[in-house]
């Protein structure tokens, strides 16, 4: 597929009514694993499907919800009122997971992806005690990742973070892609092949990041205005990104491939920017477990059938 930017840009619906306002398919994206779509609900409101042959996560945006499936239910799940607020709760299902998410409060919006799949794993609700925090690179290219699904999660393909850059900094800086697996002597990978999506939001509607996509071999050179509620895919390539001066950027970064990985390769030219980092930028972390009022009811929130 010929990568141009307007097949790697997938703008945030214009409506405000629309309860879907984000959006991209495999088939839209030319690629073969991942689907992505972030919607919003109402008190009441519910959205319900079978899974069939996917694994499906879906993540709390912002708001509570009731969340009721073939497998077992989960009951008054979420707290966050919105990403930049606190950490977040999600939930992974199966293939062949029947459920339904009625939102509990107007504020409820949510996103989820989903890649085919030929195995089974278990369902499991993701709190926030769940989710690794990490500060990474160093200087104006520190950037917070909260990791909701590692490779080490019990799942086919998928691995899902947040990621939190202040306004002015850099993230996935020196730039890395993983389009190519490679393996040292020992049989490690040191490069997987990944389909990635990255979901934006601003803490100031009006703000924006700017995302480059570039390859080796230059069939993809794109530097992308991502804006609130926006997504970018990256079929391949380096892929670093810039948050503008004064606008907090969310991402929410979603990975699909053969097996879970994060194995990387740095483009060379910029290697050596690891070197001069000497300190962490300490407006970071932004959202951490201090702000998560857990409760004893904490552990007691899924009722299985």
């Amino acid at each position: 597929m010929d990568y141009t930017l307007d097949k790697l840009y997938f703008p945030a619906s214009n409506s405000p009514d629309a309860s879907v306002f984000a959006r991209v398919s495999a088939e839209q994206a030319g690629w073969k694993y991942l689907n992505m779509v972030a919607l919003r609900l109402e008190t009441g409101k519910t959205f319900g499907i079978t899974i069939d042959q996917y694994e499906y996560v879906s993540v709390i945006l912002g708001g509570i919800c009731d969340i009721k499936t073939n497998r077992g239910d989960f009951l008054d799940v979420g707290r966050r009122p919105d990403v930049f607020t606190g950490l977040p709760y999600a939930i992974y299902m199966p293939r062949n997971t029947e459920f339904e998410i009625t939102s509990l409060s107007d504020d409820f919006a949510m996103a989820s992806c989903w890649v085919p799949t030929d195995k089974d794993h278990p369902m499991k609700l993701i709190t926030p005690r769940d989710v690794q925090l990490e500060i990474m690179g160093g200087g104006n290219a520190t950037y917070q990742v909260n990791t909701l699904i590692s490779p080490a999660f019990n799942s086919q393909r998928l691995t899902v973070r947040e990621i939190y850059t202040p306004g002015g900094n850099w993230s996935h800086y020196p730039p890395h892609k993983h389009d190519n697996e490679q393996k040292a002597t020992d049989g490690s990978l040191t490069e997987s092949e990944q389909e990635e999506l990255f979901f934006y939001k601003l803490d100031r509607p009006h703000g924006f990041a700017l995302q480059r996509i570039y390859t080796d071999d230059n069939s993809i050179n794109a530097a992308i205005t991502a804006k609130h509620n926006d997504a970018v895919i990256v079929p391949r390539g380096y892929h670093p990104m810039v948050s503008a001066h004064g606008y907090t950027t969310y991402s929410l970064n979603i990975m699909a491939g053969n097996q879970p990985s994060l194995a990387h390769s740095t483009d060379p030219h910029f290697a050596w920017v690891d070197e001069t980092w000497l300190a962490k930028d300490p407006r970071l972390p932004l959202v951490d477990h201090g702000m998560e009022p857990y409760t004893p009811s904490e552990e007691n929130k899924q009722t299985q059938s």
